[in-house]
């Protein structure tokens, strides 16, 4: 009997032994990856329409590129007004474009955006755009900048022009692996003969934000309300999300987005950049301030958009991981009227990735965990949906969706969508939950999954009441390789306090990989 206990032991210690991994047994990618800032100045049609509107409109646009090959590039972006009076425009879209040396550090640059979005619906309809545009860029140690002729081609409406933009692009580097790795962990161990990953990983923070505004001052609601422009003295409250990315130990710069969902019909929205700094941190509690510029609008007195928000609070942290924060600000138009006092709470989760070492302390991490991301984008048909006046109406709309794997079966999902067909141009949610996934199957290919997803939703009359929208959905994933997979869902799509109820069909593709979580 001690001889079988014996054989049984050395057996598991075998097989114990040959599932531990170390990074030299994970295979890794190098995505050079761009964000290009973009502005455009856009004439309007003020001579088609029966009100004021101002001659021009400043539009500036966030673009996130990944090469496809060496000549050939895609990539998803965002573009909000600024200037002008058509504060509230955002737009979501995807790129794809085209990126050849000519001479030297003069590159030739071609790129065609399509998407959804709007501010004034008599001037954009549905909603559609076609952005075709064509120029030059300079390039010098991975930064660039460029200047492009385009047309800017609201399709379904009457807001469309021929332009010169300028832009400036600032060079991403992320470490991946295949997404067949996600889920795994790996001892980084002292003989690590791999150099791939002993680079310095990268320190960020993701936040859910809570935040209500309280107008002050001059602020005015749209005209909509009765009677019309009148004073705003409604609290907003507002659901956002937050990126931040750290420069040093104690700077960071941050891209944050807001919807209403209660306070006013819904269509209240903002999109920042900005630069933030910890002033006093201790293991458990962080101080900080930041500083935002950017561009808000919807349901207000129309203006340009163009808005600052500085910020200040403190964070209170749980685990390693997970924290909370407490915050307030003064959210201000510039050249506007509209002004507001903040005040709310965020959930943050921290994180190391793409390396084994602490960028600031050079502290090596004892192991890593690998976890999926997905990218996805579809096009999303919603039917008969309900608006505050006239015919219901179908939907078509874009949307980009961020799937995190928190592990084999079951992944946090973040979506965004803007409508570009269906005479309702401005009308966007964005929403966020959960999914589960069942294992593939018919030799791997197909694999099911089910979401429930809720959040903001509202702009261009669609009945949503103050913005609250839940959707559940069931679909099927086909795999086209490890990476890549083509979807098709189904759901259903109401508000609470809205009359929308509405049927949807989304089809569209993914692309998954895996990034590196240290663990200390």
């Amino acid at each position: 009997m001690k001889k079988v206990f014996l054989l049984f032991f050395l057996l598991f210690s075998v097989y114990h032994h040959a599932q531990i991994l170390t990074l030299d047994d994970l295979e890794g990618k190098e995505l050079h990856n761009s964000i290009r800032l973009n502005y455009i100045l856009i004439h309007q049609p003020f001579s088609e329409v029966g009100y004021q509107l101002d001659p021009t409109m400043g539009f500036i646009g966030l673009n996130y590129n990944f090469p496809l090959n060496d000549w050939l590039y895609t990539g998803a972006g965002f573009h909000t007004a600024i200037t002008g009076d058509q504060g509230g425009l955002f737009t979501l879209g995807i790129n794809l474009g085209v990126n050849k040396k000519i001479y030297k550090n003069l590159y030739f640059d071609a790129n065609l955006h399509f998407g959804g979005g709007g501010g004034f619906r008599s001037l954009v309809n549905g909603g559609g755009i076609m952005y075709p545009n064509i120029g030059l860029q300079f390039k010098k140690n991975g930064f660039s900048f460029g200047a492009q002729y385009g047309y800017m081609n609201f399709f379904t409406g009457i807001q469309k022009n021929d332009n010169i933009s300028f832009f400036i692009e600032i060079p991403t580097l992320v470490r991946t692996s295949s997404y067949k790795n996600a889920q795994k962990t790996f001892i980084v161990g002292d003989n690590l003969t791999d150099e791939f990953w002993q680079k310095p990983a990268v320190k960020s923070v993701q936040q859910l934000t809570f935040d209500y505004f309280f107008p002050i001052g001059m602020s005015r609601a749209d005209i909509t309300t009765n009677p019309p422009y009148k004073p705003l003295r409604e609290t907003l409250s507002i659901l956002g999300f937050e990126y931040q990315r750290y420069l040093t130990p104690d700077t960071f710069v941050y891209v944050h987005a807001d919807a209403m969902y209660a306070g006013l019909v819904s269509g209240f929205m903002d999109l920042f950049f900005g630069v933030g700094k910890n002033f006093i941190e201790t293991k458990y509690i962080n101080f900080f301030a930041k500083m935002g510029i950017g561009a808000a609008g919807g349901r207000i007195y129309p203006e340009g958009g163009l808005t600052m928000y500085p910020n200040a609070g403190f964070d209170v942290r749980l685990t390693n991981h997970l924290g909370v924060s407490v915050h307030g600000g003064y959210h201000r138009a510039i050249g506007g009227t509209f002004e507001a006092y903040t005040a709310g709470f965020s959930l943050k989760y921290y994180g190391l990735s793409g390396g084994v070492k602490d960028p600031f302390t050079g502290k090596t991490a004892s192991k890593i965990k690998t976890r999926g991301i997905g990218i996805g984008v579809q096009n999303q048909t919603y039917f008969d949906v309900a608006k505050d006046a006239g015919p219901n109406v179908d939907l078509q709309m874009i949307a980009l969706k961020i799937l995190y794997d928190l592990n084999k079966r079951f992944y946090f999902v973040g979506e965004a969508s803007f409508a570009y067909e269906g005479k309702s141009g401005g009308y966007a949610h964005g929403i966020f939950g959960l999914g589960i996934r069942s294992n593939p199957i018919f030799n791997n290919r197909v694999s099911t999954f089910v979401e429930l997803l809720g959040g903001v939703a509202g702009g261009a009359g669609v009945d949503t009441g103050e913005g609250i929208l839940v959707r559940p959905n069931i679909g099927i994933n086909y795999h086209i390789n490890d990476n890549l997979k083509f979807n098709i869902a189904a759901g259903s799509a109401s508000t609470p306090y809205g009359k929308v109820n509405s049927t949807n069909l989304n089809i569209g593709f993914t692309y998954s990989l895996s990034i590196l979580n240290a663990k200390k």
